[in-house]
């Protein structure tokens, strides 16, 4: 355990920031297969839906710092290009 007060409060820091990310971290992944299940079910309209809210999750947390701005983009791009193959 740290003794040094500077590092006991970058400990603390540190569990906030871990939660918060993994909590952000989660919502992505579950939106993500919200749209995976729509599309499993041969559901256009609703993986629409789906899309568009998971695209806006996962520019959040992009935006928050979360995922790097490519790893949004890429995943954004694999969902996007799954549901548009249901046509």
């Amino acid at each position: 355990m740290a003794n040094i007060k500077s590092a006991k409060k970058r400990i603390l820091v540190t569990e906030t920031r871990t939660a918060r990310n993994k909590s952000i971290r989660s919502a992505v992944k579950t939106s993500i297969k919200k749209v995976e299940a729509a599309i499993t079910a041969n559901d256009k309209e609703a993986a629409q839906t789906a899309l568009s809210a998971a695209i806006s999750e996962i520019s959040k947390a992009a935006s928050k710092g979360v995922y790097h701005k490519n790893t949004a983009a890429r995943k954004v791009s694999r969902l996007t290009k799954a549901v548009n193959k249901l046509a």
